[in-house]
């Protein structure tokens, strides 16, 4: 469990410095706050919510490097009537956030171990701290290899990175769903990637956050190849309209996702994942 933010209800005015189009209706916002005695850090994994006065708040994962305090960064898609009113900010625009809350990833528990980080679509953004973690800290762990997969080749989230990632020892290998002419990559799901990997059970971590389908697939594949269910880590998304547990709208089973999740052990929800269209 990590510890909730001292004032959980406190919002922190932040400047929005520089928006950044990653993919087609998914946009990075570069923020600082404005009041220079705000002490803020957070946990690879972890959530804000991000707050627009006189529209509303949503949560939304923080995407930028944990070991870098001088830039908060979320990446966000146009998925409701905050996220578009998002869409219209511009350097200069102010956003509120409440924060950090929720669970992260086990960056430390698992050193020394090899580490499998799978995701799709939207699901890189929360994971990409925990790639910059396993970057600064590259010889603490064995074996870092990102699996990600994306619908097109237009749609992959944050490609410019790629080479920086593998330049610092990661084996980073995407795919997409549909390819183009100029595509020459892999074609298919990122359990295809999975299941041509080769691991040590023994001391395989996995990472997982995208679409819930595809988060189910992979946590049931390597489990399926010899990996503990309790090695799994999967980040859940539901509806979190307070952050602290209290309005009941992220309940997953007995699960609250903003206090005891988003990030949580397979084995803790694999039979509530494993019910089809739930």
């Amino acid at each position: 469990m990590t510890s909730p933010p001292a004032n959980p209800w406190q919002v922190m005015m932040t400047t929005v410095r520089a928006v950044t189009t990653e993919t087609p209706g998914v946009q990075t916002y570069d923020l600082t706050f404005d009041d220079a005695a705000v002490t803020y850090s957070f946990l690879p994994g972890q959530f804000n919510m991000l707050y627009l006065p006189g529209v509303g708040e949503s949560a939304l994962s923080v995407s930028s490097d944990p070991g870098d305090s001088t830039k908060l960064r979320h990446t966000v898609r146009v998925v409701g009537n905050v996220t578009r009113a998002m869409a219209r900010l511009r350097s200069g625009d102010k956003l509120g956030v409440r924060g950090p809350f929720g669970t992260a990833w086990p960056v430390d528990d698992v050193r020394g171990k090899d580490v499998i980080v799978a995701a799709g679509g939207l699901g890189l953004a929360p994971l990409r701290p925990a790639i910059y973690h396993f970057i600064r800290h590259r010889s603490d762990y064995g074996r870092v290899t990102v699996l990600y997969g994306a619908r097109t080749p237009e749609d992959l989230l944050f490609a410019n990175e790629y080479d920086v990632w593998c330049a610092a020892g990661l084996d980073v290998q995407s795919t997409v769903d549909i390819g183009t002419h100029d595509w020459h990559g892999s074609i298919g799901f990122v359990t295809t990637l999975l299941a041509r990997l080769t691991l040590d059970p023994a001391r395989t971590t996995v990472f997982t956050c995208g679409p819930e389908v595809m988060m189910r697939f992979i946590a049931a594949g390597a489990v399926g190849r010899g990996v503990s269910a309790s090695q799994v880590f999967v980040s859940l998304e539901r509806n979190m309209n307070c952050a602290v547990g209290l309005c009941g709208h992220c309940q997953f089973g007995p699960t609250f996702v903003c206090k005891d999740g988003p990030v949580v052990t397979f084995d803790r929800v694999r039979q509530l994942l494993l019910v089809e269209n739930f």
